[in-house]
């Protein structure tokens, strides 16, 4: 009996993509699902509708390896601003406080920024996708409703300070999976005693993959079925990548 050709010819692999600003996780999927004509696509570790950068989506059986995948350390590049501080800890919302930001030295920011290195618990923002009672953080959050989150281990493993024009600091910072870059720089903006939110984040790397590989939002828009086949990353790429 001959096999059929829909299940033969079904797109399978790891598609990168560089997410624009204001796009969702589930719009990036929404659209490649539309451009293949196929289903069974999903994404690994959503990206904030502010963040860009890199948003990998698995595609037919490479779905089997969604949580290994988001199971890897991310590395981040974002901006965080001094003498702010919103509710969702981010641009995204309306500010809760402001305060007078004192003439940092680099070395009060760069001692402020080492406290977060290696493992350290770390409390999730009511705005984010966590359930409690199945209900996710962030409805409950519009709803006005706050409730208690268990902090969870993370860890930092490096970061970097690559600008300080205050009341804005440029950063990278090398972290675990579940870690909220939105909350670190909220924590960091306490630590220094005048509140800071996130400003700016573009995820430049997970695991093995990088951005500089993904496919454009813009050009995932427009491609063929066969433009996405052809840039999928093979499930047999990924075993030598991370030599398994």
């Amino acid at each position: 009996m001959s096999q059929n050709p829909l299940i033969t010819d079904a797109p399978c692999g790891v598609l990168l993509i560089d997410k624009e600003p204001d796009m969702t996780s589930h719009d990036a999927v929404a659209i490649c699902r539309r451009q293949l004509k196929f289903k069974k696509i999903g994404h690994c570790g959503t990206l904030d509708p502010m963040a860009t950068g890199l948003l990998m989506l698995v595609i037919g059986k490479a779905t089997k390896i969604q949580d290994l995948l988001m199971s890897e350390d991310k590395e981040y590049t974002g901006t965080m601003t001094l003498g702010i501080t919103t509710g969702s800890q981010d641009k995204e919302s309306d500010i809760v406080e402001e305060k007078e930001v004192p003439p940092f030295t680099d070395e009060e920011i760069d001692a402020a920024f080492k406290k977060y290195v290696g493992p350290f618990e770390q409390t999730p923002p009511m705005v984010s996708a966590i359930k409690k009672n199945g209900v996710p953080l962030y409805k409950l959050a519009r709803k006005g409703i706050e409730v208690e989150r268990k902090a969870r281990a993370v860890y930092v493993t490096d970061y970097e300070i690559t600008r300080t024009a205050v009341p804005e600091v440029d950063f990278k910072v090398n972290c675990s999976k579940g870690f909220y870059v939105r909350t670190y720089a909220h924590d960091i903006g306490q630590d220094l005693g005048c509140g800071a939110h996130l400003s700016a984040l573009r995820r430049t790397r997970s695991g093995k993959f990088t951005v500089d590989r993904a496919m454009t939002a813009a050009d995932l828009k427009t491609a063929t079925a066969e433009d996405i086949k052809n840039s999928l990353i093979s499930l047999a790429e990924i075993s030598l990548m991370r030599g398994a």
